[in-house]
């Protein structure tokens, strides 16, 4: 299967070899695995660079919509998918969306569900509902994504006006293309959840309207580029 994994990270040493760990734990191999940092000052690129089958990509801009961005350009798979520096994916995933997709050929993309898990030690950041931390999910997210690298062309790439919800905008504008998801009924993704998660800081809601209103505004004018 060619599959390019895209791993966005900043400062990312505290999780990431767990991450690209469960990325070669599958039980169907991805084709290259393409780590993109960003300016980490902590020892991230040194244990990347240590790793065998990873390849590095200096990120040349900033954020995580610029970073996933250049980690497509850079991919050669005909399927892209993603996994955060500090999550974990079940080890049937990629298999598991890839039969999907292939058996609805029509589908330029699909998600899954979503467990989440607490870091030991840490506690509940604020804004993050407490809920989530029990049974399964589906979760329209970038670490549940596979997605046919055709569709990117179709959808648009990552708005990098935006600091998180990058994905809640990318999915909206998926979804006006009348690319509405479709979920496989399995867990494919762990999240973890902890004090340094970015999309749970305080200018995640700011972006969360923005994205809305974006949708909302390309709803009345049509289209889906950002």
């Amino acid at each position: 299967m060619d599959v390019s994994v895209i791993i966005a990270v900043r400062n990312g040493e505290r999780f990431i070899r767990e991450a690209i760990a469960s990325v070669f734990a599958q039980d169907v191999a991805a084709g290259e695995v393409i780590v993109v940092d960003g300016h980490s000052s902590d020892r991230t690129v040194e244990i990347v660079a240590g790793t065998p089958g990873v390849g590095v990509l200096v990120q040349s801009g900033r954020g995580v919509a610029n970073a996933y961005n250049e980690g497509i350009r850079a991919a050669r798979g005909e399927f892209v998918a993603f996994v955060s520096h500090d999550d974990l994916w079940t080890r049937d995933k990629l298999g598991v969306q890839f039969d999907f997709l292939r058996a609805n050929p029509g589908l330029a993309y699909c998600t899954g569900k979503a467990v989440f898990f607490l870091e030991p030690g840490c506690a509940v950041p604020p804004g993050f509902r407490p809920g989530l931390l029990e049974g399964e999910h589906i979760a329209h997210i970038m670490e549940t994504l596979l997605a046919r690298r055709s569709v990117f062309e179709q959808v648009g790439f990552f708005d990098e006006t935006l600091g998180t919800a990058e994905d809640v905008d990318w999915f909206a504008r998926a979804m006006s293309c009348g690319m509405a998801p479709e979920a496989v009924p399995q867990v494919v993704v762990r999240k973890r959840v902890h004090d340094r998660n970015i999309s749970l800081g305080t200018d995640n809601d700011h972006n969360l309207l923005r994205a809305v209103r974006m949708a909302l505004q390309r709803k009345r004018q049509g289209g889906a580029e950002p």
